[in-house]
Parts: C-alpha cells; sequence; structure tokens
C-alpha cells in the first residue's frame, strides 16, 4: 500500500500541489476584487432604497439590475462569452490571469447582494441614533452600517470563496489550471480517476477549512460586538 502511495506521489505530487496553489490564488484574488467593486455596489444598492438614507429611484434601479442580471447568468455560458473581454483585460483567457476575470464579473453582483442584505440586518435604530448626533453618511457606512454587519460580511466572504472555488474548477475547462482543470483532464479525458478522485478530496478539504476559518471569525467578531 505504502508502495502505490508513494508511487502515485512521485508522478502527481507535484502536480497536485502545483494544481492547489493555483486554485487558492485564482480564488483569493478573485474573491478579493469581487469585494472591491461588490462592496460599493451593495452599500449604493442600500442607500438608494425607498426606506434608505438617500432613495433615489433611478440609480437603485441601475444597482439593482447589476446585481441581479450579473447573479443570474450562468458561470460556464459567461465563462465563454466575455472571453474577448477577458483577453482585454488580462491579456489572456488561459491560465490564472485568464479566470480571474470572469471569476470577478460573475461573483462581484453576488457580493453586491450579500453586502445588501447584511446592511439591511442593522438595527435600524443605530442608524437613527448616529442620524440624531449629525454624522454623515459617510460616518454612518464606515462606522455604524459596515462595522455592525461585520459578521454576516464575514460570513458571505467565506460563502463566495466556496463558491468561486467550485467555479475555478469550470474555468479549468477552458484551461485556467487548478484542481479542476487536473480532474478534467487526468480524471476525465485520460481515464486517471485516482487523479481525479484525490483532486476531489482536496477540494473538499480546502472548503472546508474555509468555511471553518470565516465561520470561526464572523463568530469571534459577533461576540466582540456582544
Amino acid at each position: 500500500m505504502s508502495q502505490v502511495i508513494t508511487a502515485f506521489w512521485n508522478d502527481y505530487g507535484t502536480l497536485l500541489i502545483d494544481g492547489t496553489v493555483d486554485t487558492l490564488i485564482m480564488t483569493s484574488i478573485s474573491t478579493l476584487l469581487a469585494y472591491v467593486i461588490g462592496l460599493p455596489i451593495g452599500v449604493i444598492f442600500c442607500l438608494t432604497q425607498a426606506q434608505g438614507l438617500h432613495p433615489n429611484k433611478p440609480v437603485n434601479a441601475i444597482t439593482g439590475w447589476i446585481v441581479n442580471i450579473g447573479r443570474s447568468i450562468p458561470f460556464i455560458i459567461l465563462l465563454v462569452a466575455i472571453i474577448p473581454f477577458t483577453r482585454l483585460i488580462a491579456g489572456t483567457s488561459l491560465g490564472i490571469p485568464g479566470a480571474v476575470v470572469p471569476l470577478v464579473v460573475s461573483a462581484a453582483p453576488f457580493v453586491g447582494r450579500i453586502v445588501e442584505q447584511s446592511i439591511t440586518e442593522v438595527d435600524a435604530g443605530l442608524i437613527e441614533a448616529a442620524q440624531s448626533f449629525g454624522a454623515s453618511t459617510w460616518r454612518i457606512i464606515t462606522r455604524v452600517m459596515l462595522p455592525e454587519s461585520l459578521p454576516s460580511l464575514i460570513r458571505g466572504a467565506g460563502i463566495t470563496f466556496i463558491n468561486l472555488f467550485g467555479y475555478s474548477a469550470m474555468a479549468g475547462t477552458v484551461g485556467a489550471g487548478g484542481l479542476g482543470d487536473i480532474a478534467i483532464r487526468y480524471g476525465y479525458q485520460r481515464y486517471e480517476y485516482d487523479v481525479m478522485l484525490v483532486a476531489v478530496v482536496l477540494c473538499v478539504i480546502l472548503v472546508q477549512i474555509i468555511q471553518s476559518i470565516t465561520d470561526s471569525l464572523a463568530a469571534h467578531v459577533d461576540h466582540k460586538h456582544r
């Protein structure tokens, strides 16, 4: 048994390590950039609602359209449809750079919705109290809305990361690399099911680790707020 494991590791160990690193890199970068874009969208969407701090129907309709339409496009279709845009932005549609662009485009509207829902959960009394003290909109956002919704935002970041982790496997079908690419290239195309099985197990382990980290961090932040 040990000889089989040793032989397998000698043949595929480096490949699986590189695939794991590539998956974590493309998913982490995509999650970060998705929040850079999605966080402002979610905040604006929340602020411009009828019950928000600055009701604005046209702006709210535009941000709502971005959030709803962006989330409704299947990723595999989006991945192929924006290949010219991906090449324009990243210079290639292959590898990690080629995967990050569609991952971010797909995740940003989802993040916008998560941010909007997280802020909506904030106690309205806290916002009203800040307004009564003459706090500006910027201070209300940065000192009340985002800090009070932080546990929910952290859990949302975990959900976003895990979703993008799954999407990165789809990106492997067009040469993005990572564990998804390994599972397809070796497990499906070459019938090396042991490689596919190990890649799947690695994906499950990584997802569980990320979920555990985000849950623990959110619980810690939530406990500090109480």
